[in-house]
């Protein structure tokens, strides 16, 4: 009876079996939440997709993030973390094993995100983005302020209030959402935008910007968590006050920031000074100013006429440098009067002297060495151009014998060069015959090789080729499903048909000759 019951089971291959498990595994779990350990992550495969497992104390399931969804992921995997992914249960039927395909996935609790957060601080740490050098200053009295934060509720209420009740100026307000998938990214791209903005015109770039938000859970602000904002931060040009829930709360941009404030309202105080108290301030240091001011006049007074008192009459002082003067002028002129004597004796000592040197005499002199020059140029210049033309003939007959030399050796290299341009020509004209001759025979053999193993010479002894819609060739029965289009192939031309799964009833018998094209395609 037990051989009996085993001939009666239907009969399935691996393939089949693989896809039955694969669709009762995806109908049964359409969609699952599972919490667990990110286990073997190595980061995304070349393909873009992400591999890894889940585990708990007792099991683990292998995980695959595919690349599109990656990409758009909120939370990246990291090893170690702990979970909660949503997705969808499916089988690798290449294994025989099944797997959860993750459309989502988010932090398990607040530990989860304390560990993401640690990991997170030191990692931009170790960058330098938290490092107070890199820190500015606020302005103390800016022109006007930028405001990052939702456009509704108290924060934007009571920054406003607190500047116009300190010290009114311009302020300007990009809205943004502060919880949510793309709230991140709206707070990078304002503190971005503000830093774009022209230093001039209409819309002026603002002095210090103020990120702030309310408070909440460490779910509900871990958006200014994110590294897009805190990388926004740290290279903002502008001064940034974050002010991001309560004073216990803590974020990376309180980090990354230039000053932290505990709650917005504290943001707006830090950012602008009391007006009422400034214009205090200078009222009193203008009359510290004038009052130290009239005292210093009145000491330097005090001073000068002590200075006055002590000093001699003009006439006292006068008369001692009068004296030096009048003996320093009798002193020029008796040394103006000896120096006039020395440069007469010095003239009539050059006069004689000058008179010796005759000039018409050595004129003569000089004429007639200019003479016996010129001679000595002329037969100078007779020897040279002499020289010069028997040089000038016997180079030009040393050329004239070298040149015909030269035409000789250029005509005989002239003949050689043609008498092997001639052999060379004859070889390649065989050669290149001898070549063609072998192509030939090669392409002969080839063409009845591939006449005799082509397709087309199976396909003449009785066998089919089975292709799908896109024309590609099938080899296996698991690669058509059930109802797909397939087109078959045989010698004296093709058919289309519709594939039929296993275990249906087999397709009546063809008649000899069918009638139509459409029964024709119905039998196959």
């Amino acid at each position: 009876m037990a051989e009996i019951a085993a001939t009666n089971a239907p009969e399935l291959s691996v393939s089949e079996l693989s896809l039955a498990l694969k669709r009762t595994i995806e109908d049964r779990f359409g969609l699952v939440r599972v919490r667990g350990e990110i286990s073997n992550y190595r980061g995304p495969h070349s393909s873009g997709h992400a591999y890894f497992c889940l585990k708990d104390q007792a099991a683990r399931i292998d995980a695959v993030i595919w690349k599109g969804v990656f990409t758009r992921l909120k939370t990246k995997p990291q090893e170690g973390l702990e979970v909660v992914a949503t997705g969808k249960i499916t089988t690798f039927p290449g294994k025989s094993n099944y797997q959860i395909v993750i459309d989502s996935i988010e932090p398990a609790g607040i530990g989860a995100l304390m560990a993401l957060f640690e990991e997170r601080r030191r990692k931009l740490a170790a960058e330098g983005l938290f490092d107070e050098a890199r820190k500015q200053l606020v302005p103390f009295l800016p022109r006007s302020i930028g405001v990052v934060t939702s456009p509704t509720g108290a924060v934007i209420r009571d920054i406003l209030h607190r500047i116009a009740e300190r010290f009114p100026l311009r302020v300007l307000v990009w809205p943004v959402r502060v919880q949510g998938d793309a709230s991140a990214e709206e707070v990078a791209a304002a503190i971005d935008g503000f830093n774009a903005l022209p230093e001039d015109g209409p819309l002026r770039r603002p002095d210090v910007l103020i990120v702030a938000r309310g408070g909440g859970s460490l779910e509900d602000l871990w958006s200014f968590n994110e590294e897009i904002v805190v990388r926004a931060a740290a290279r903002s040009h502008l001064a940034i006050i974050s002010a991001i829930g309560h004073e216990t709360d803590w974020t990376l941009l309180d980090l990354a920031a230039d000053l932290r404030a505990p709650t917005p309202t504290a943001a707006a105080e830090k950012a602008v000074p009391v007006r009422s108290e400034l214009a205090a301030a200078v009222s009193d240091l203008g009359r510290r100013h004038s009052s130290a001011a009239f005292r210093l006049l009145e000491r330097c007074r005090n001073d000068l006429r002590g200075l006055l008192r002590a000093l001699p009459h003009a006439e006292a002082l006068l008369a001692l440098p009068r004296q030096r003067v009048d003996h320093a002028a009798s002193r020029f002129s008796n040394a103006l009067s000896r120096s006039q004597d020395r440069r007469r004796i010095a003239l009539a000592n050059l006069s004689h002297r000058l008179a010796q040197q005759s000039p018409h005499a050595r004129m003569g002199r000089a004429e007639e060495q200019l003479g016996a020059m010129k001679a000595r140029l002329a037969r100078a210049a007779g020897l040279n151009l002499q020289r010069a033309s028997d040089l000038l003939h016997r180079t030009q007959s040393r050329l004239s014998i070298a040149r015909s030399a030269q035409n000789r050796m250029h005509r005989e290299r002239a003949e050689a060069a043609r008498l092997r341009l001639g052999a060379l020509s004859g070889r390649m004209d065989q050669a290149a015959a001898a070549r063609i001759a072998v192509q030939r025979a090669k392409v002969a053999s080839l063409g009845q090789l591939l006449s005799s193993l082509g397709y087309r010479q199976v396909l003449a002894r009785g066998f089919a080729l089975v292709r799908d819609a896109e024309q590609r060739p099938l080899r296996l029965a698991s690669e058509i499903a059930d109802g797909a289009r397939i087109e078959i192939e045989f010698h004296d031309g093709r058919k289309e048909a519709v594939a039929g799964g296993a275990g249906k009833a087999p397709l009546a018998k063809p008649s000899r000759k069918p009638k139509t094209q459409k029964d024709q395609e119905t039998l196959f």
